[in-house]
């Protein structure tokens, strides 16, 4: 059978991040991809200029459509940026029994601007951390979810995943690419532990849409029938890659994207 992924998030325009970056991610890892979008963006590698929101209804409908229709063994969870997306994506996968929840709690754009409203934070914390899988959020992503500091050590960053699974989470990735040191550190946590992942730091500035791929390279190996730990490794591995391929690219006059495709152009 074939393994299909759904991403749901919010469109890039620039192609390098959300929607775009999920499914060249989805398509790179050997699974088929389908999207429900929460929000249409207006951006580039320099800025975001706007964001229309789709109407929750229409959100609705789109999860309607594709969960009726595919056998969706994943999905991706990226940028609801109200309180009404945030309850119609709730719903709407309570209704078709959605497994493998990877949530990636979005709320700030690598260019600053915020995606996410005040208000939703505690309706994601509240509605999405008992029914995700795994959540990835990277350090200020986890200290807004907690209401406190940014964590500024590895021993931290493991507090703090285990605060979130005190408030529900059943398994939390933190992510430590906004640190500083030699090796980029994420610990997966959950009630198995910690696992420690670190990969070199790789000097480049085209880094937009990691977080994306990230949570989107983990929903596509959980599509395959990995395990919560195999698939967090192999994502790992890939957006390594990606980032290190980078520089390959010529996009864009600012931050650019990482090389999805890396191994194969």
């Amino acid at each position: 059978m074939t393994a299909i992924a759904v991403t749901i998030a919010g469109s890039d325009s620039g192609g390098g991040a959300g929607i775009q970056a999920d499914l060249k991610t989805f398509s790179a890892l050997g699974v088929y991809g389908a999207s429900v979008i929460t929000a249409l963006t207006a951006q580039n590698t320099q800025r975001v200029r706007a964001i229309h929101d789709v109407p929750p209804e229409f959100v609705t409908a789109q999860i309607d459509e594709v969960f009726s229709d595919f056998e969706v063994s994943a999905v991706k969870i990226g940028m609801l940026s109200r309180v009404a997306i945030v309850e119609a994506v709730v719903t709407g996968l309570d209704r078709h029994h959605a497994k493998n929840v990877v949530l990636d709690p979005v709320m700030v754009a690598g260019s600053g601007e915020r995606l996410l409203a005040p208000d939703a934070i505690e309706a994601l914390r509240r509605r999405f951390l008992p029914r995700a899988r795994l959540i990835t959020p990277n350090l200020p992503e986890a200290a807004a979810l907690l209401g406190g500091p940014v964590a500024a050590s590895e021993r931290d960053m493991r507090m703090q995943a285990e605060k979130l699974l005190s408030l529900g989470a059943k398994a939390v990735l933190i992510k430590g690419g906004h640190a500083e040191g030699e090796d980029s550190v994420d610990l997966l946590v959950d009630a198995n532990g910690v696992m420690r992942l670190a990969a070199p730091r790789v000097a480049t500035r085209n880094t937009h849409g990691t977080g994306c791929t990230l949570s989107s390279a983990i929903a596509a190996e959980l599509a395959k029938g990995n395990s919560l730990r195999d698939a967090v490794r192999g994502a790992k591995a890939y957006v390594t890659d990606a980032i290190a391929g980078a520089d390959k690219l010529a996009v864009g006059k600012g931050r650019g994207p990482i090389h999805h495709f890396q191994k194969w152009w």
